[in-house]
């Protein structure tokens, strides 16, 4: 059968927020040091010490909003360690990953810089696990607050006099598991408790993030919405593709079958059945549908490069990690009215990155690409699409679309996700019948990838080959491929 996608352009539905195309960063092997932070000293091109290549590439990309320290890291960080000037920042050991010492040279001040470059909005993780109500809403004030108390001249004295109103607060991570293996009822109750210090000052109103499920625990989903609903703004979602499901046996990044590498599409599929089910709890204690689901760490999880720190979970990006990130974030696009945020992990050099780098060079990932041919998603208006195809295994459509508008402009993004097979779809976007179309694609051999020595391998092209027809527009998809369209009235 031949597949379509049909997009309906003249009924707009719900905002696409653009933090759904967040990113994550934590002091995690590679990512923040040497990924986004070189020190002012280094002879890497850099602003106050960040990387001017990397910023530029996430510039490009428009990253929206950016969460940081962690990541189970977050619940093992005071923020106090990371201010001041540097040389006498507290040195600690990173327990979690990798055992290596973190002197803190990054904190506070340098991730809001590292914000106010790539013009991102920060989302800051707090420590619950193992530090103090005092601590977070001592952080919050030194943050936010334009008062006169001893907290704020803190900041004053670290070279900033206004304050930085910074809105996304997260109260603890993973507190299933590592943030301190908390019991359901036990962090609804840490959680109500925490949040009641976190004050706002002035107009900047706190957007007040809980801990969430891992996965499908659907009883954390209950308990959490049943007991502290009223007072958070969003719940965390936390979802990783482990390609073989077996967690000490993940497989590896580059070499793959076929049958694993659908597999992994499948795998990603199910993200729609978590949003699902995770929201028609949250439906039973908030039919105003206020809360928002925040999927705050997604994406591909495989065994480290060979020869790589364990702990620093470093893996390579192919085409495959590509069309996991295509089929999610036209999930997401869907679900645009009850998602506040999203999150992949993880930015640079760690999980499924957008950016390696490696001394002084640096890559863009298959990842990045398709990020960066969805951005035009951002802020825009979700339109319906209907896909019609046939399917690569049982539970797998061979086609993958979704559609919005801005100021006129349609945007459609589709991923072919067969291994081998091309795909002409017919594409027909009612009320944009006589527009201007032009076409991007990112295509290549499912386990295609950019390296060091070959950073262009997988890169996107102009489509060619559109044909109008009266039925609509015949798109020509290679396979194992990601297409964007731009319809302009």
């Amino acid at each position: 059968m031949q597949s379509s996608v049909h997009v309906d352009a003249l009924h707009p539905m719900s905002k696409i927020s653009k933090n759904i195309y967040g990113q994550f960063s934590e002091h995690l092997g590679r990512c923040i040091y040497q990924g986004l932070f070189v020190g002012k000293d280094s002879p890497i091109p850099n602003v106050n010490g960040m990387r001017t290549d990397v910023v530029n590439a996430l510039k490009e990309a428009k990253v929206p909003l950016l969460r940081w320290p962690g990541g189970c890291f977050a619940d093992e960080y005071h923020w106090r360690d990371g201010i001041g000037p540097q040389a006498q920042r507290k040195r600690m050991v990173n327990t979690n990953w990798g055992y290596v010492v973190e002197d803190n040279s990054f904190g506070t001040h340098e991730f809001l810089e590292l914000c106010r470059q790539i013009g991102c909005e920060p989302y800051i993780n707090a420590n619950v696990g193992s530090g103090t109500v005092r601590e977070m809403a001592e952080w919050v004030e030194y943050l936010n607050s334009e008062g006169d108390s001893s907290v704020v001249q803190e900041r004053w004295a670290n070279g900033r006099k206004e304050p930085f109103n910074v809105k996304y607060w997260g109260v603890g991570n993973e507190s299933w598991g590592c943030g301190g293996n908390m019991e359901a009822d036990f962090y609804a109750d840490v959680y109500r408790r925490f949040q009641t210090y976190c004050r706002d000052y002035g107009d900047n109103k706190l957007y007040r993030i809980a801990c969430g499920p891992n996965t499908d625990d659907w009883e954390w989903t209950e308990t959490l919405m049943k007991k502290a609903s009223k007072y958070m703004d969003g719940l965390t979602l936390h979802y990783y593709d482990v390609p073989s499901g077996k967690w000490k046996d993940k497989g590896s990044a580059t070499e793959f079958t076929e049958e694993r590498y659908y597999e992994t599409l499948v795998r990603a599929a199910y993200m729609e059945t978590l949003l699902r089910g995770h929201l028609a709890i949250m439906d039973r204690y908030d039919e105003d549908h206020r809360v928002k689901l925040l999927v705050d760490e997604w994406g591909c999880w495989h065994d480290v490069e060979p020869g790589t720190n364990p702990g620093f979970l470093y893996q390579q990006n192919t085409m495959r990690d590509a069309m996991v990130a295509a089929i999610t974030l036209n999930i997401f696009n869907a679900h645009a009215d009850r998602l506040g945020l999203c999150c992949i992990a993880q930015m640079v050099n760690v999980l499924q990155a957008m950016i390696l780098t490696e001394g002084d060079q640096m890559v863009l990932t298959p990842t990045y690409h398709v990020f960066n041919m969805y951005k035009d998603h951002q802020d825009a208006e979700l339109l319906e699409s209907c896909v019609f195809s046939g399917t690569v295994t049982e539970d797998l459509k061979q086609i993958s679309a979704s559609a919005s508008i801005r100021d006129g402009s349609v945007t459609v993004t589709m991923a072919n996700l067969h291994a081998t097979e091309k795909a002409d779809v017919l594409v027909n976007v009612e009320g944009m019948e006589k527009a201007a179309v032009t076409g991007t694609v990112l295509a290549g051999a499912m386990d295609a990838l950019n390296t060091f020595q070959h950073p262009d391998t997988v890169k996107p092209v102009t489509l060619e080959g559109i044909v109008r027809t009266e039925r609509g527009l015949v798109v020509p998809m290679p396979a194992c491929s990601v297409v964007t369209l731009k319809f302009n009235a």
